[in-house]
C-alpha cells in the first residue's frame, strides 16, 4: 500500500468468493492500526479473504502479515 501510517484512513473488507462472484462486506472504515487489530482478530479461513483499501490502493491483508 503507498499509503501506510497508522491513521490513514482504509476500508476494511471480507470478498467472499461465490458461484455468482461473491461479494464485499465491510467490516471496517476509519484509522489503518485499528482495521489491523480488526483483522488480526478474525477466524483464520477469514483473514485469507480480508482487503484493506486506501483512496489510492488496495493490498490482501494476509500480504501485509508477509511484509
Amino acid at each position: 500500500m503507498r499509503t501506510t501510517y497508522d491513521t490513514a484512513t482504509v476500508r476494511l473488507y471480507h470478498l467472499s468468493g461465490g458461484e455468482e462472484g461473491g461479494a464485499a462486506t465491510t467490516l471496517f472504515y476509519g484509522p489503518l492500526d485499528e482495521a489491523m487489530r480488526i483483522a488480526a482478530q478474525q477466524p483464520e479461513e477469514v483473514q485469507d479473504g480480508l482487503f484493506l483499501a486506501t483512496d489510492n490502493d488496495v493490498v490482501a491483508y494476509v500480504d501485509l502479515l508477509e511484509g
